[in-house]
């Protein structure tokens, strides 16, 4: 079977249902609302499916760790997983904080994170999903792909998600270009979750929008603009409450 035929199926799966993972996520755990998690418009989140490929690819050399103790092995193995995935997401936080200046996610508030990016609790999450698709899904793959070659109308919508997630990436560079400019004329790194929760504040008399979050009706540099202070503002708060607990003391 073609293998790229294989990542480009594993992609297109894991970036939706990481989506839908997400959404529950910030449902019930984090956020406690309605969220579309990521960048993009439409339900697909790239980290997942891009963590998809790099646990089946891993997967596959299971054999090559030379370990007799199967619990063993595929314990090293999980843990691998969990390790590459955690790479994966570092690589892509860092490039978004570095090239683009907005920060997707923010692990700040979490024990032993490092820079934000990554923590010891989200590669456990990961360690945990590897060994779910391990067991669950990697036996399937391949019987996946020869009904998917059996039934046209499937690969048809494959394709359709492909071309939708062409102009929505294009949709989402030409919000992402206004807000890096911005985030360089200011040299600030933009908080996309606060900056979406900016937006829904504004949003008067309406219900937050879940799909084009970031749509707004005033000029989007305004919007950026009350983002802005707002960061000031709380930033102000704190060095102000910072220089009375030195006064005090």
């Amino acid at each position: 079977m073609n293998d790229f035929l294989i990542l480009t199926f594993l992609f297109s799966v894991g970036s939706m249902t990481g989506w839908v993972l997400e959404v529950f996520y910030r449902r019930f755990v984090s956020q406690k609302h309605w969220v579309n998690p990521g960048f993009l418009v439409g339900p697909c989140l790239p980290l997942y499916g891009f963590s998809l490929c790099i646990l089946y690819i891993l997967a596959s050399f299971e054999e090559q760790i030379h370990i007799a103790n199967e619990i063993s092995r595929k314990a090293l193995l999980f843990v691998l997983m969990g390790i590459a995935v955690t790479a994966l997401e570092y690589t892509v936080g860092k490039i978004m904080i570095t090239v683009e200046h907005i920060r997707l996610w923010d692990y700040s508030q979490c024990f032993g994170n490092i820079e934000g990016i990554i923590c010891p609790q989200y590669t456990l999450y990961w360690t945990l999903l590897s060994a779910l698709y391990y067991f669950f899904i990697h036996p399937s793959v391949r019987d996946a792909l020869i009904w998917l070659s059996q039934n046209l109308a499937f690969s048809f919508a494959i394709g359709f998600f492909y071309g939708i997630l062409v102009i929505d990436f294009a949709y989402s560079a030409q919000l992402m270009r206004k807000m890096r400019q911005y985030a360089d004329e200011h040299r600030i790194i933009i908080r996309l979750e606060a900056l979406r929760e900016e937006i829904n504040y504004h949003l008067q008399n309406r219900r937050p929008r879940f799909l084009l979050s970031l749509k707004t009706e005033r000029p989007f540099r305004d919007l950026l603009e009350d983002y802005y202070n707002k960061i000031q503002k709380g930033a102000k708060k704190e060095s102000d409450r910072s220089n009375q607990n030195q006064s005090n003391i």
